[in-house]
């Protein structure tokens, strides 16, 4: 979705027509709805490129991969917020970082695991029609996962 809203579930997800089983958009499955087979956000519905422009966009799962095992992850604490300073292994990228907070997520009005965990969207759907990727990061570690689309979690905008 591109704006924020005071609550976050399946019902006010911006393709779903009042249900999960009811989705208008970005469905591969007709038990959630319409099928229109697409698994990536177009371009209107990417909220880094709609609030950014140019060719700011939310990363790809396999550029979400990429970050995760192509860089090194220092938990820490930056202006009194955890998360993880993300260090590029990449040669000639090495000193660049960037920080990724441990903002939590949204579910219905809720904030929930603000400090200790951060999670971050991908453009990409999963076969289970209901979630697309993400990347969750706690102190524990970084992985690769998904989210019920309804969920309200960060984005981490890629230029490439």
């Amino acid at each position: 979705e591109i704006e924020t809203k005071s609550n976050y579930n399946d019902e006010t997800y911006k393709w779903c027509n009042g249900s999960i089983s009811l989705l208008t958009k970005y469905c591969t499955s007709s038990d959630y709805g319409t099928v229109d087979n697409k698994t990536v956000l177009e371009s209107e519905d990417d909220v880094a490129h709609v609030k950014w422009g140019g060719v700011w966009r939310m990363p790809t799962l396999a550029e979400l991969s990429e970050l995760r095992t192509g860089c090194t992850w220092t938990w820490t604490t930056q202006n009194g917020v955890n998360g993880y300073l993300v260090t590029s292994n990449k040669d000639g990228f090495t000193d660049r970082s960037i920080f990724l907070p441990a903002a939590g997520y949204h579910a219905e009005a809720d904030l929930w695991d603000a400090g200790s965990h951060g999670y971050y969207w991908s453009s990409s759907l999963t076969e289970n029609t209901r979630t697309a990727y993400c990347l969750i990061i706690q102190l524990e570690g970084v992985y690769r996962s998904s989210f019920d689309r309804g969920k309200g979690i960060s984005v981490r905008p890629v230029c490439p």
